[in-house]
C-alpha cells in the first residue's frame, strides 16, 4: 500500500485491470486449516498441522488474500465495516471532483514518489468513475484492511463474480507500490 506500506497483493493472483484505476484479483475461499499444502517429507502431526479449528474447535472460512497478507476483516456484525456514507467520505468529498482522504492521499504519494504526469492524470480522471462503481456495489463487499490498520490507507474490497462462487478482491492500482523481491 502506497500509504501504509502494507503488502496487499502479489503477482501470484490472476489480476485484471478495470477502468485504468482499479485492479481485480481472483481469490480462493477455503476452510482455514484445510489448505491442500504440505511440504514433501513433512510430518503433519509433528508440524502441528492436524488443525481441527481454533481453540474452541470452530472452523473458519477465509480468503487466500486475507490469510496471505494478514488482512483484517472489518465485519459488519462487529460494527467495524464502515457505513456506505462513511466509506464515501473516505474516498472523496461530496463534491464530485474535489478529492479528499484516500484519493487525496494517493495523489500526494504519487507526487512525492515523482510519478509521471500521465500517471497522476490517469488516476485523477479515472478515480471518479471508480468511486461511483465501488459505491454502487458497496453493500456486497467484504471490507478488509492491511495489518497496520491505518484508516487513511487502502481498504481491500471482496465480492463474488457473477457465478456466485469465485471471490475477487478490488484494489486501487495507483494505491499500490510495486516491489521486486
Amino acid at each position: 500500500d502506497i500509504i501504509s506500506g502494507d503488502e496487499l497483493l502479489s503477482d501470484t493472483f490472476v489480476i485484471k485491470e478495470v477502468n485504468g484505476v482499479l485492479l481485480e484479483a481472483n481469490c480462493r475461499k477455503y476452510l482455514k486449516g484445510q489448505e491442500s499444502f504440505q511440504l514433501d517429507g513433512a510430518n503433519p502431526s509433528a508440524e502441528g498441522e492436524d488443525d481441527e479449528g481454533d481453540a474452541e474447535g470452530v472452523q473458519t472460512m477465509v480468503h487466500d488474500i486475507e490469510e496471505q497478507f494478514r488482512l483484517v476483516w472489518l465485519k459488519e456484525e462487529e460494527g467495524m465495516k464502515p457505513s456506505k456514507d462513511s466509506f464515501k467520505g473516505h474516498l472523496k468529498s461530496q463534491l464530485s471532483f474535489v478529492f479528499s482522504s484516500y484519493v487525496k492521499g494517493v495523489n500526494t504519494k504519487l507526487k512525492e514518489k515523482s510519478a509521471s504526469e500521465d500517471t497522476i492524470k490517469a488516476f485523477q480522471s479515472g478515480a471518479a468513475a471508480a468511486v461511483k462503481k465501488i459505491l454502487g456495489n458497496y453493500e456486497n463487499y467484504d471490507v478488509l484492511m492491511g495489518q497496520a490498520m491505518d484508516g487513511n490507507a487502502m481498504h481491500v474490497l471482496i465480492d463474488f463474480r457473477d457465478d456466485g462462487v469465485t471471490p475477487y478482491a478490488t484494489l486501487w492500482k495507483h494505491g499500490l507500490e510495486e516491489m521486486k523481491v
